[in-house]
């Protein structure tokens, strides 16, 4: 005998008959809640699936149309396939018992489906009020969320105009600022524009909103060029007498060579740009100015906002001289190479090479049309490029942070004596009736590396944060492409308050940028080097082995031009095509016949190219520059808002 619990009951079931077949298995003893407390089961069927059965009849009795299905498996087990509806997955094994066990079997099945049927009527009035408590239940809570949502909504809203305290004057953090932008030049103008295109509401503070009036940050690269498209932003060079720009000639004792761009792969719009850089900046502004959630104002910051280690906003005087703070999640510093609050974010390397001496030509042309000029004079170099249809920029790089005196007439005198003889014919008489009009502007070259110290709620971008000696012209392009590498990371963020995680999140900013950044740096800071005249024989084989090196034509022009633009910012492509350089310079010395004084200047020609470059790859970041995939911070995701 077999004993089963069934419905809190226990049963004594006879041995089957079949338990010796190959398809019966052994009884397994199962307890199913009782349905009803006063319903009795009659003695089940002693097979193994019958047992099964009766449990499953009970898990399936919401339904008529599973127990007519499972009680006619169960009346003929040997045809488990055609008793079963189309769409019913379900299988049922056929069991070998004798016609006695079968009608046995039958009649206790019919009588265990008119109870479970019973049962199901006598319960559907409780089944229905749970279906409907159920319903109503869930009515009233998409009712209550939808409530909570309304109000979020309604607070990011209110949060979104911006309120002032009663008190002094202050910003509260109601004010619904998410990013406040301290300085409104080339980098400022066009982070405000790119984050308020983003949704962001963005307060701009800059210390003088009138035109600027500068000698420098007047060429843009084609590689800059092409993020400025990528930030929805190539109008603002239309409208301003722009001019295209498309290569450089390279000229040295009477020698030139024309070094073009390599466009064929971009459209014909692609190229060079130079112009009047106040008229740009005011472009720029114009612009951002026009997004209802861009707030431009007229201030001097003087102070960042500290609490608890973290960045809370600003502190700055109005054009009216009061004082004011400003309060927002993160806070960018663009404030330009003076910058007085770099200190705060980063540690500041700032090196000064040389000034530039600035004139504006006019009534002249260049000897290449379109193109910038870079004259290898003595003892520095001197550039020309267009800043319009009838101006021509010049300047004159002047070593070491002295220049002589203007107002006593020191700067022209030197200008006239020292600078004109080596000036292309074609331009000399403009760069002497310049010189005696005495519109003479100076401006300190400044080189500064990268050095962050990762501050919560703060950030350093354009020339605040990093430098470069201006020969080549790759401020910009390196500023836009900063813009374009943080946008990216900002773009799923939607609330930025978590300070700390927000700046471990942003530490790949460093890394991210340095293709572009490092290869124009390094770049800049080579060539001027090998630019400037030495009184070291090494140094100025090194010097003419440069010329002549891009005088070649093919990758040994394109390939260091591409680099120079922005259009292949690849440093190890610019490492290679600088020792090219300095290889080249040892061939010339041991050709055609080797000499022990060839050798030796060679070697110092290695040793002086080494020289050159490699402390400025160290101030970049060796593993930041050639193996950025090593860097953790890359890999971070953005934090959860």
């Amino acid at each position: 005998m077999v004993s089963i619990s069934w419905f809190g009951v226990e049963h004594s079931l006879p041995p089957s008959p079949s338990t010796s077949s190959a398809h019966s298995k052994p009884y397994t003893t199962r307890s199913v809640p009782p349905l009803h407390k006063t319903q009795l089961l009659p003695t089940l069927p002693t097979n193994s699936l019958a047992a099964v059965a009766t449990s499953a009849a009970y898990q399936f009795s919401s339904t008529r149309r599973n127990h007519q299905l499972l009680f006619s498996c169960l009346a003929s087990p040997g045809k488990q396939g055609k008793n079963r509806n189309k769409g019913d997955s379900r299988t049922f094994y056929p069991i070998s018992v004798s016609s006695a066990a079968t009608e046995r079997r039958r009649h206790c099945c019919c009588r265990l489906g008119s109870a479970m049927t019973a049962a199901g009527m006598e319960e559907g009035g409780a089944i229905l009020g749970a279906l409907l408590a159920s319903l109503l239940g869930m009515i009233l809570l998409y009712h209550l969320f939808g409530k909570s949502r309304k109000r979020a909504v309604v607070a990011r809203e209110a949060g979104s105009s911006p309120a002032k305290t009663q008190n002094d004057g202050e910003f509260s953090p109601a004010a619904g600022t998410d990013v406040i932008i301290v300085g409104a030049g080339v980098a400022g103008s066009a982070l405000a524009h790119t984050l308020g295109k983003d949704g962001r509401r963005v307060h701009v503070i800059e210390r003088d909103l009138t035109e600027p009036d500068r000698i420098v940050g007047e060429l843009l690269q084609p590689g800059g060029y092409l993020k400025l498209i990528e930030l929805g932003l190539q109008d603002c060079v239309e409208e301003i007498d722009a001019q295209r720009v498309l290569g450089y000639a390279l000229m040295k004792d009477g020698k030139s060579t024309r070094l073009s761009y390599p466009l064929d792969k971009f459209e014909e719009d692609v190229a060079g740009r130079s112009f009047h850089n106040g008229r740009f900046i005011q472009r720029m502004r114009e612009k951002a100015a026009t997004l209802p959630n861009i707030r431009l104002e007229q201030g001097t910051v003087t102070s960042l906002l500290e609490e608890d280690g973290v960045i809370k906003g600003v502190q700055y005087k109005t054009k009216d001289g009061q004082e004011l703070k400003a309060y927002a999640p993160l806070t960018i510093v663009c404030d330009g190479c003076f910058s007085n609050l770099r200190r705060n974010l980063c540690t500041p390397k700032v090196d000064v090479p040389s000034c530039f001496v600035g004139l504006v030509l006019e009534n002249c042309q260049l000897p290449f049309p379109n193109h910038g000029h870079v004259i290898l004079a003595d003892p520095s170099p001197i550039l020309f490029y267009p800043i319009s249809s009838t101006e021509i920029r010049c300047l004159v790089d002047v070593p070491g942070q002295k220049v002589p005196s203007i107002g006593n007439g020191e700067m022209a005198k030197y200008l006239k004596n020292n600078v004109a003889p080596q000036v292309p014919p074609e331009l000399q008489d403009a760069f002497i009736s310049a010189v005696e009009k005495g519109n003479i502007r100076t401006m300190p070259n400044r080189s500064m590396p990268a050095n962050p110290q990762p501050t919560p709620g703060a950030l350093l971008m354009g020339d605040a944060f990093n430098m470069r000696h201006p020969l080549t012209g790759g401020g910009m392009t390196v500023a836009l492409s900063d813009i374009v590498v943080l946008r990216d990371l900002l773009k799923p963020l939607r609330d930025l308050r978590d300070a700390a995680s927000l700046t471990q999140y942003l530490e790949s900013f460093y890394t991210l940028r340095k293709p572009v950044a490092s290869t124009i740096n390094t770049l800049a800071g080579a060539l001027y080097k090998v630019f400037s005249a030495s009184p070291d024989e090494a140094r100025k084989e090194m010097r003419e082995a440069c010329f002549d090196y891009l005088s070649l034509g093919g990758v040994c022009s394109s390939g260091p031009v591409a680099l120079l633009s922005g259009l292949n910012p690849r440093p190890m492509s610019l490492v290679l095509h600088f020792f090219a350089v300095a290889i080249y310079g040892v061939g010339r010395l041991l050709l055609p016949f080797p000499s022990p004084k060839g050798f030796w200047i060679g070697a110092r020609l290695i040793s002086s190219a080494s020289g050159i470059i490699f402390p400025i790859i160290k101030a970049e970041g060796v593993r930041q520059m050639f193996f950025p995939a090593t860097v953790p911070a890359v890999y971070r995701p953005p934090p959860l808002n």
